[in-house]
Parts: structure tokens; C-alpha cells; sequence
């Protein structure tokens, strides 16, 4: 990103026309990050809370006077039980420095419980690691020179807009597009094919393609052979997975899987673009593990222009344990602190703590993340965040959901006004982010946070308190051979680095594997107690299933982000939100028909965990039986203070511990 400032202020944010990934473009709602900064609503200084909990009613203090209070309050927790102090974040920052360096390093320091933070990709990156070995894949650049794309679970028009350029330019070359995707979005309706099928199927149509694959002698034997692992178990697992009988599973017609399997095998230049959404479901390490044999199987990976993409963010040789320092952990510990998966916060929030989980929970800090509006099984969360005995700090740069129930908040800067480093996950640079203003009134980074808190708490370690050049410098392993030398200096004066790899990384195998091929057969899985080979494994919550709920509850909702919403974040900038509009819900019309639901109308979407309430647009982009809510809304911002996480399920994937946001039933009603 290039930043214009005038008068200390940021007033335009574009992207860098040098770096090449980029071009000069950035997407819809990252352009509005000037008007994200320096919004009216933004937090300025430090607040107490003086009301109820979720009041949202604060006074402000100093930053000298919240760091003393929290001091006060967590120095005896520390003492007494501090695996029941708790972190919360994500991706609210992707950077290195500012997202755990200081803030691992501290709670490493108290031995405090740990966060798994799975919510978004686990899955995928588990089936991507016990299958290449790690979160590799393809150059987006060379995706321009593919005759064929399959967009598999992704709308790159809303989230990969610089992959999307990419395919616009192959589609101009003659390549065909085919998107695979529940829903028919803004991606599918551009692309020379949609295939749309049931959510959570998508396991099946890969072993269904497989079977066609090998029975028609599209496998590339030599690659095979040569480059993969276990290809005969392979074999037989797909020949269970005849196009009858995934046809049936995925709710498409048998013909579509003959026909795309025989494009992929027949074309050399085959490439597959995944995304996140087809993994959050019961079965999706499964999933991504059984797509990622395609490309392996027709030797897709000989060209530079074939193979898949799901992240490159292994790629980036990153020193976790430098940033996040575990050896810090108290010594004599028996075993490590526990680990709470983040996706679970509503039910871990509400233990009342035992021998088997440990003590209550009962401070919490929140950083980088909104869990009250995106976290599953909202209604749990809620209540457990809204527990007088839970101690909540959270560090924010708006008051949002999350926020109103904190107390104390504490202002954090934006990427326009700290120092860090970033990892990718769409192409395989690493950046420098150099600060282009002054923290925005009492603003502070997430590292100055935790050093003052630190220094509060009276600890000494001296890791606490390196500066975020210090962090910055170690963020990579300098002397990896994709960086070739480079550092930190280096990576500043230049803005960005490309690492150095080759066009076709897999051209003559070379995988992150044990045993340095792809492996179909994961001898790893196996010995944990999975698997060892990818199979379709049906949603939680499916007729398949659970036959008795689905009765109950016939549509598959799925949730997928809003174009000019990311997560939660932006949903609060008005420029974007009037886009947006208000929550809505994409309904077929035989579904509509069946409910007395009219275009246009309120309805009311419901399970046993809760219920939210939208606009129904009756539309054949939604395929029968499955319904579309884009998200995700603050709940403060939508009607009736609720969002599509009210009726989502806490229950975990099978590969990974990633969150199953889109493996959901529910009913329609109208409000009318």
C-alpha cells in the first residue's frame, strides 16, 4: 500500500504500482482504510467501564490509570491460577509484530492458558500440510498462463481480487473458468461454468473426479509414480466414489463430474484456485486434502501455469519461536497450560472450571479480533462475556460488540500507524509496513500495550520489552534460502522482497512432506488416528447425517463475507455499509414459495441455538435447499441485535479444530 498524507493526516490509500502482485490496486473496502483511521467513532483513549455489561457506557481514564487497574486485577490471577487468564485474537492485524510477538512473549511469561486460533483456515492448512506438507502452492502471477481454472469454494471478486486479475487475463487468452460453489456469486456468475453443489460435498466430487481420472487414463503415471505417495490406496478409496454415486452426494447431475474430470485431465495448463469457505464444514481437511491430489495425479504441477493455490503462507520462512518465545514458559511446569480452541469461547466462557478443564476462566484479553460478533453459538458467547465475575480487557480501535463488553478498553493503532512485518498468503513476497502517520490520539500499537502492562505487573523478563524494531529483525530466518542473505535493513529500504523460489515448484516434486512427495497416503494422519487417505466425511449437519434435525431444519445456511466486509471489520464505515444495506438472506424461490416468503420481505432464520433476522431476496443464485446470508454484520448494526452467528455451531472440523461455520441447518419464516 502507498499512503498520501497531508498535514499529518492519511487522505488516500492505494496500492503500490511497483510491487507486482499488487499493481497499483487495491480492493473496495481496503481503499476506504484512510476513512477507516480516522473515523469519528474512533477510540481515542483509554475507557472504564460505568455500566452494566454490553451497556456500552464508559468513562475515559489515562493510560497511567487503566494499566494500574488491570495490573491490579491480573497480578493476583497471575499468582494464584494463571492458566485462568485467557488471550483472544486473530487476524484483526496480520502482522508479525503486532499480532504475537509481546503479547505471546507475556503470556508465555505468566504460563497463562493458550489460544488455539483456528477460526478461519485450520482445516485447509492441515489438509494442505499432511498433503504437501505445508501451506504451498502455485505463483498467482502465473495463473494468467492457465487454460483451465477451477474456483473452487472462492469468490476471488470479494476476497482475492488480485488472483481474480490473474484469471480476467487467462479468460481473455481463451482459458475456461469453472467455479465450484454453493452459491452462485459475484465469481460464479463471470466464470463460463457453475457448479453448484450441496455445502460440504465437496470431498465427494474430488473422489468422484479421481475415479474418473483413473478409470480413463488421465493419470500422469511417471509424476505419479515418481512425486507421490500411496497412489494404489489412493485408487481404491476413489473406486468407492463412482460419478453415480458422488453425483448423488453432491446433488449434481453425474454428467458434470465426467465432463469436468476429463477437462482437467485433458488439459495441461490445469489449475485450481481453493478458498476458506469450502473448509468450514464437519469434513473439510478432508476436503482439501482430496482436491489437493488432483493436480499430483494428472502432473498438473510439471507446468508453472498448473497446479493449486490455496495459501502460499508457508512459503515465507518466519521465526515463530524467535517472535513468540516459548521457551518463556515458567519453569517446573508439570505439563504446558492449557490450550482453549477459539471457536469453543462461548462454552469455555461458561465452564464453571474442574479437574478436567481447569480453573475458570477469569480474565480475558482481547486483541485483534471481534469473538462477540464472530465467534459461532453467538448466544453462549454473549453470556459468557457477559459474566460480572469475568475480568475483560479488550484493545480495539472502535467500540464494537466485542467492546461494550469489556472493562476496560484500550486504544490501538491502525496499519497506518505502527511498524510491522508481514507474511502472505495470496502471493510469495514478504513486506515491510512502516508507519505512514502518528497514532491517532492515544492510540498505541499492541506491543506498546503489552510492554506497559508488563512494566505494570512489575515483570522483568527482558524480552517484555524489546522494541518492535528488535521484534522486526527476527520476524524471518534471515539465512533461508529463499531470502538469500537478505534483512531486515534490506526488507525496509525496499518495501517488499520476493523469495526465491522456482516458477513450478513441484515440476520434479520436491514437497514439504517427510517423505519429500505428495502424499495421497499420510502415514502421519495414520499414526494420529485418522485416515490416512482423504474420504468424504457428511456435514454434522445433513440429512445424512442427522436425518431427525434435518426434518426439523431442512435448508443449509451458509454465511460467506459481504464484498465490502471482512470479517466484521469495516462494517461500521458508512460508505460501505450503505452498500451493504441492511442483512439479507438469498432464498430459491420453490424455498421461498414453500415458506410464503416474498422478495423483500423480513423473515426470521432459526435454530435451536437462536435466530437472526433479515431481508429475503428470492433468488436463484441460492440453489434449492440451501439458503445465504452474506456477513458479517456488527449485531449492534442490524436489526435485531443479532447476526448469522446466532444460529452456528460450535462443533470443530475433523482435521485441524477449525470452526464449522458453514455446516449449519435452519428454517425460514416469514416475519410478514
Amino acid at each position: 500500500m502507498r499512503v498520501t498524507v497531508q498535514d499529518g493526516k492519511a487522505i488516500k490509500v492505494s496500492g503500490d504500482p511497483d510491487h507486482p502482485p499488487t499493481q497499483g490496486v487495491l480492493c473496495t473496502k481496503v481503499t476506504r482504510y484512510a476513512e477507516r483511521t480516522h473515523h469519528k467513532d474512533r477510540l481515542l483513549t483509554p475507557l472504564r467501564r460505568v455500566g452494566p455489561k454490553g451497556s456500552g457506557q464508559f468513562e475515559p481514564i489515562s493510560w497511567e490509570e487503566g494499566l494500574r487497574i488491570a495490573a491490579d486485577r491480573l497480578q493476583p490471577i497471575a499468582r494464584r491460577a494463571p492458566e485462568a487468564i485467557l488471550p483472544y485474537s486473530y487476524a484483526g492485524t496480520m502482522g508479525l509484530v503486532q499480532g504475537e510477538s509481546i503479547a505471546a512473549r507475556f503470556f508465555n511469561v505468566l504460563g497463562a492458558s493458550r489460544l488455539d486460533r483456528t477460526i478461519c483456515a485450520a482445516a485447509g492448512a492441515a489438509g494442505l500440510r499432511y498433503t504437501y506438507g505445508a501451506s504451498v502452492g502455485m505463483h498467482v502471477d502465473f495463473f494468467e498462463e492457465s487454460e483451465l481454472i477451477l474456483i473452487w469454494g472462492a469468490n476471488p471478486i470479494a476476497s482475492s481480487l488480485h488472483f481474480w486479475t490473474r484469471a480476467q487475463e487467462a479468460k481473455r487468452r481463451g482459458a475456461k473458468l469453472i467455479a465450484i460453489d454453493p452459491y452462485k456469486s459475484l465469481t460464479a456468475e463471470k466464470c463460463h461454468q457453475h457448479i453448484a453443489l450441496r455445502p460440504g460435498t465437496d470431498a465427494a466430487l474430488a473422489l468422484g473426479m479421481m475415479h474418473v481420472l483413473i478409470r480413463e487414463g488421465f493419470v500422469d503415471r511417471d509424476y505419479v509414480d515418481a512425486h507421490t505417495l500411496g497412489f494404489d490406496e489412493l485408487a481404491k478409496r476413489a473406486s468407492l466414489y463412482p460419478p453415480s454415486r458422488a453425483a448423488a452426494i453432491c446433488g449434481i447431475d453425474e454428467q458434470v463430474i465426467v465432463d469436468l474430470a476429463r477437462a482437467f485431465g485433458s488439459t495441461k495448463k490445469a489449475a485450481i484456485r481453493l478458498n476458506y469457505g469450502m473448509q468450514r464444514v464437519r469434513g473439510g481437511g478432508n476436503a482439501v486434502r482430496a482436491i489437493a491430489c488432483l493436480p499430483s495425479l494428472t502432473g498438473a504441477w510439471r507446468e508453472r501455469s498448473g497446479g493449486l493455490l490455496l495459501s502460499s503462507s508457508g512459503w515465507a520462512p518466519t521465526h515463530a519461536a524467535a517472535l513468540q518465545r516459548p521457551d518463556l514458559l515458567p519453569g517446573g511446569l508439570a505439563k504446558p497450560p492449557r490450550i482453549v480452541n477459539m471457536n469453543a469461547i462461548g462454552d469455555a466462557l461458561l465452564h464453571p472450571g474442574d479437574a478436567s478443564f481447569g480453573p475458570r476462566i477469569e480474565a480475558l484479553i482481547v486483541y485483534n479480533s471481534n469473538p462477540v460478533a464472530v465467534a459461532p453459538d453467538s448466544a453462549k458467547v454473549a453470556a459468557g462475556f457477559a459474566r460480572d465475575d469475568l475480568f475483560t480487557i479488550v484493545l480495539e480501535h472502535f467500540q464494537t460488540d466485542t467492546a461494550d463488553y469489556a472493562d476496560l478498553i484500550f486504544p490501538a493503532t491502525t496499519q497506518l500507524e505502527h511498524l510491522d512485518v508481514h507474511q502472505s498468503y495470496g502471493h510469495t513476497h514478504v513486506m515491510a509496513n512502516l508507519p505512514a502517520i502518528a497514532p491517532v490520539g492515544e492510540s498505541r500499537p499492541n506491543t506498546e500495550f503489552f510492554r506497559g502492562l508488563a512494566r505494570a505487573m512489575e515483570l522483568t523478563e527482558p524480552a517484555l520489552f524489546e522494541t518492535d524494531e528488535q521484534i522486526a529483525s527476527k520476524a524471518f530466518r534471515w539465512d533461508h534460502p529463499t531470502l538469500k542473505d537478505q534483512n531486515w535493513d534490506a526488507l525496509k529500504a525496499s518495501g517488499w522482497l520476493k523469495l526465491d523460489l522456482p516458477d513450478a515448484p513441484f515440476a520434479d516434486g520436491g514437497f514439504r512432506t517427510p517423505s519429500g512427495k505428495c502424499e495421497f497416503y499420510s502415514q502421519r494422519l495414520k499414526d494420529e488416528g485418522h485416515d490416512p487417505l482423504p474420504d468424504y466425511i457428511p456435514p454434522y449437519e445433513s440429512a445424512e447425517a442427522a436425518p431427525e434435525l434435518a426434518a426439523r431444519y431442512p435448508l443449509a445456511m451458509i454465511s460467506p463475507p459481504a464484498r465490502n466486509f471482512l470479517n466484521s471489520s469495516f462494517v461500521n464505515i458508512e460508505s460501505l455499509r450503505a452498500t451493504e444495506r441492511e442483512p439479507h438472506l438469498d432464498i430459491h424461490p420453490l424455498d421461498a414459495q414453500a415458506r410464503g416468503i416474498a422478495d423483500g420481505i423480513q423473515v426470521r432464520i432459526f435454530n435451536d441455538r437462536g435466530s437472526m433476522q433479515a431481508c429475503a431476496r428470492v433468488t436463484e443464485r441460492a440453489r434449492q435447499g440451501v439458503v445465504v446470508g452474506l456477513s458479517i454484520w456488527w449485531k449492534k448494526l442490524s436489526p435485531d441485535g443479532c447476526n448469522a452467528n446466532q444460529v452456528t455451531s460450535q462443533a470443530l472440523t475433523d482435521l485441524g479444530g477449525s470452526a464449522t461455520f458453514y455446516d449449519c441447518l435452519v428454517e425460514v419464516e416469514s416475519l410478514h
